[in-house]
Parts: C-alpha cells; sequence; structure tokens
C-alpha cells in the first residue's frame, strides 16, 4: 500500500502508471478498483459483462493454437481513455450493475472445458484493472489444462506485471500507435510504459507474443511512423513477432473520421515487411494474402485463411513447414 504524501487520506493504485490516488469510498478512473478501508482492492472481482466462444483468430492469434475455439470474457471500464475505442460501450461503463453474478474461476474454467474451448481469453475491455480476478483465473486454467490468453494495451507497472502475467500463455498487446503525442492525446496515456511492458515479455516471459495496431487516418498512418514502429519490434522484440495492422471504423468520439481504406493498409503493410517484419497481418478487411501465414524461409503457404476460418494448412504437429522444414514460430499442435 502507498499513501499519497500530500493527500494523506488517500492510496495510489500501483497497477497501472496512472496512479491513481484514491481518498475511501473513491474509485479510480477504471472504475473497477477502489479505496476501501484505506486499501485499493477489486470491486468487481468475478463479474463480467458478458461472455462468448470465439475463434482464437480474432483476438488476433494467428500464431496461437490457430483454428481452436477460445472462452472469451470480459467487464466494464479501463484504465485508458481511448477517443478511437471500439468497444466504447464496455470501457466506457461507469456502472457495476452492468455486470453479472459473481463466476469463481474454478466454474469459469470448467464451463470452458465443457464448451469445447482450448483457452480463455481476457478480452473486449482492458483486463490490467482486473489483476487479482485474471490471476485466479489463469491459475484455474492451467489446472483444467486450458491455456490463458490476454487482450490487451500492455499499459502496466513493472511492479504488477509478474503477477498479471504469472500465468499467461499469450497475449496481443495493443500498440495504439508509435507516437508519444498520439498516446497523450488520443488515450491520455504514454507509449513508454507500453514499449516497457513489451520489451519484458518478449526477453523476459515464455508468453507468447502479437501485436495489434489500429491505423487511423491521418492520426497514426504515416509512413515514418509506421516504419519506425516496425524497425522497432524487429529490433527490440524480434522479426518473428506477428504486426496485426488493423482498419478503423468510426467509432466513439472519432465519428467524423472516415474509415481505413484498404490501399493505405496495404501499403502500410508493404513498408513494415521492408523493415523485416516476417509476419504481418491486415484486420478488419477481407484480403486473403494479408490473412495467410507464409514460411519466412520458403514462402510455402502454412496457413490460409478466409475471415477468421482456416482453408490450408501445411504445417506438422510440431509446427515445422512440410515444405521446407522451417520451424514457424509459435504455439501450434497437430491439425
Amino acid at each position: 500500500m502507498v499513501v499519497d504524501p500530500v493527500r494523506q487520506d488517500a492510496v495510489v493504485c500501483s497497477v497501472c502508471p496512472r496512479a491513481c490516488a484514491l481518498r475511501p469510498g473513491q474509485s479510480g478512473l477504471c472504475v473497477v478498483r477502489a479505496n476501501e478501508g484505506g486499501r485499493i482492492v477489486l470491486t468487481a472481482w468475478g463479474r463480467s459483462s458478458g461472455f462468448a466462444v470465439d475463434p482464437i483468430e480474432k483476438k488476433p492469434l494467428y500464431h496461437f493454437l490457430p483454428g481452436t475455439p477460445v472462452l472469451s470474457f470480459g467487464g466494464i471500464g479501463c484504465n485508458l481513455t481511448c477517443l478511437f475505442c471500439q468497444n466504447s460501450h464496455l470501457s466506457r461503463a461507469r456502472d457495476l450493475d452492468r455486470l453479472g453474478r459473481p463466476v469463481a474461476p474454478e466454474d469459469l474454467a470448467a464451463g470452458a472445458r465443457e464448451h469445447g474451448c482450448r483457452s480463455v481469453a481476457f478480452t473486449y475491455n482492458d483486463p490490467v484493472p482486473m489483476l487479482e480476478y485474471v490471476a485466479d483465473v489463469a491459475r484455474a486454467c492451467h489446472a483444467e489444462g486450458l491455456r490463458t490468453v490476454a487482450v490487451t494495451a500492455g499499459y502496466i507497472t513493472p511492479e504488477a506485471r509478474p503477477t498479471f502475467f504469472a500465468d499467461i500463455d499469450a497475449a496481443n498487446v495493443d500498440l495504439k500507435a508509435f507516437s508519444e503525442g498520439f498516446y497523450r492525446r488520443m488515450a491520455s496515456a504514454h507509449l513508454a510504459p507500453v514499449l516497457d511492458t513489451l520489451a519484458w515479455l518478449a526477453r523476459e516471459t515464455a508468453v507468447w507474443l502479437e501485436l495489434t495496431t489500429l491505423l487511423i487516418p491521418g492520426l497514426n498512418d504515416s509512413d515514418d511512423e509506421i516504419k519506425a514502429l516496425a524497425a522497432w519490434v524487429a529490433a527490440t522484440l524480434g522479426p518473428h513477432v506477428p504486426l496485426h495492422l488493423s482498419a478503423f471504423h468510426p467509432a466513439h468520439r472519432l465519428r467524423h473520421l472516415p474509415p481505413t481504406p484498404l490501399a493505405t493498409l496495404r501499403h502500410a503493410r508493404a513498408l513494415a515487411q521492408a523493415e523485416g517484419l516476417a509476419h504481418v497481418y491486415l484486420g478488419n478487411v477481407r484480403d486473403p494474402d494479408a490473412g495467410t501465414t507464409f514460411c519466412p524461409a520458403c514462402h510455402a503457404r502454412l496457413i490460409g485463411r478466409e475471415g477468421f476460418r482456416l482453408v490450408t494448412w501445411s504445417l506438422d504437429a510440431a509446427g515445422r513447414c512440410l515444405a521446407c522444414g522451417h520451424r514457424l514460430a509459435g504455439v501450434f499442435e497437430a491439425r
């Protein structure tokens, strides 16, 4: 527990870099963390805004158990304030009564198993503020033989990271831009903590990592920014880390902007590939080639996709290319 040196009755939440100083009874920006009795607690432990069985490709994860179902669930609130949020009805919700009754981690894991899911995903809104419940559910999933997935913006402190990711098997981190100005203006956040989290995940953990960047016309889609982002990923995280470039659709407070043209996405993909990234995919659009996984060594078509459906599979059980034997980066099983 950290007491604010200026506001002696306030306690500082240490889960994310926002470091909300909360007085008794006050909730943080994320809504679900509050000062109760002089300590920060998760007020929405076990409660969810909904569940769904999704293809793992929808997260999006293309190199983690492709073609398998995942049980997805989320809550409400968020520790960022993205003006372009695609799920603002959840992230900006303020009423905990929108959430269902608490579900025990063991029951959630058992339910996922009963529905034939191979993994459980913390998604829809950012799971970082729900750290304690994420950790509890992840442990229960591992006890059931299930994998776990975090879909997050990666806005978390170094102190909280080990607990949050301890039992996470894969993460798709939303790298919203490669500009501090964008993060400040569009999300009231900072870029550096996200980059630090990404570097830590790549170097210090066994978490399978993929990235998503939503390209917004005129805001984060310049050639220079895309090249800088891709070059940083290749040099710091590795050229094998998949990058998903997704199309923006007018939402939340940016409804006045146009959707991202397919030509812009294809151009951005070519720029990222030129910087050395082996796997660059396009999201929220129909483009079979940009959704296909090719062998980095011989360029054979390894995993073909139509939307979220797999139509081609040319890997062995260890994830090696059937044409040349190159092992594809990722987590794979028999077809």
